[in-house]
């Protein structure tokens, strides 16, 4: 056995330091273009553009947004019809790591929400799962072909300005649902008053996934910065901005629910009870 872990361990030191060698050797790619002009369409994407299906061109975005909502329902499929029906009441590995994390998200709608925290529950769980698979998505380096025949990597849904815009215009009309279910159309004013709180929701995804992809960009553009460490600051970026902005958007969404969601007390109400306690004084 120990034999073979030698052989194992100096195949592949050769096979690792004859890639490091070619990759040296090899022509780079980086004077292309840019690292402004890099940058700057990794934000606008005014070049590299995807044809959708011979109709429209769009962002990269828009794709990996596709991708991951198919992936995120065929999932969700799989396990109602596969998985859901075969649990038992001694829960195995996959049974018990799903109910903590449906778990985790009940418990976060019910404490920030007393009131209606049925469909904000489940709200919070797809929300969290969509940023959080999102986020991932990149690391795994899909490729696609743009309308000018360049290959190019799927970046995170929400590193796209529309994609966070369209999750943040998503999770404040939850919060005015809220809002209106819990004190009718006097909600509506009480939920226009927190308007900055879509403004703040989509410009905080957008900005933490953005600046994970340049970041990432930025260290794969430059042949001294390529090895290794693309590795460790890719994965280290990735898995940060995957739970932190899950946790914060599913958070902030909740608490805003719950509060808008809160029955105020009428004003005969209100004065009845003044009365009463005047009497008793």
């Amino acid at each position: 056995m120990k034999k073979k872990r030698t052989r194992f361990i100096i195949i592949w030191i050769i096979v690792t330091l004859a890639l490091l060698v070619g990759s040296f050797l090899a022509p780079s790619g980086s004077g292309e273009e840019t690292v402004q002009v890099m940058m700057r369409d990794a934000v606008l994407h005014e070049t590299n553009q995807i044809s959708l299906f011979g109709i429209m061109t769009v962002n990269p975005g828009l794709i990996s947004a596709i991708t991951v909502t198919v992936i995120l329902l065929v999932a969700a499929a799989c396990i109602r019809i596969f998985v859901i029906p075969k649990f038992k009441y001694v829960p195995g590995k996959f049974q018990m790591m799903l109910e903590q994390v449906v778990g985790m998200f009940d418990n976060l709608a019910k404490t920030n929400s007393p009131w209606r925290n049925g469909f904000l529950g489940a709200y919070v769980f797809a929300a969290g799962a969509f940023i959080f698979v999102g986020t991932l998505f990149e690391l795994f380096g899909l490729q696609a072909i743009t309308t000018e025949g360049h290959s190019v990597t799927l970046p995170a849904p929400l590193s796209d300005v529309n994609g966070a815009i369209m999750l943040g215009v998503l999770s404040y009309c939850v919060i005015v649902s809220g809002a209106i279910a819990g004190n009718g159309i006097r909600g509506i004013g009480k939920a226009l008053k927190e308007v900055s709180l879509l403004i703040s929701m989509s410009f905080r995804l957008f900005g933490a996934l953005l600046s994970g992809l340049l970041v990432t960009e930025l260290v794969y553009y430059y042949i001294s910065l390529s090895f290794v460490l693309p590795v460790i600051v890719g994965i280290l970026f990735t898995l940060l901005h995957a739970l932190i902005q899950s946790y914060v958007l599913t958070m902030l969404t909740a608490l805003f629910y719950g509060e808008m969601s809160e029955p105020t007390p009428k004003k005969k109400k209100a004065r009845h009870e003044k009365v009463a306690k005047a009497s008793e004084i």
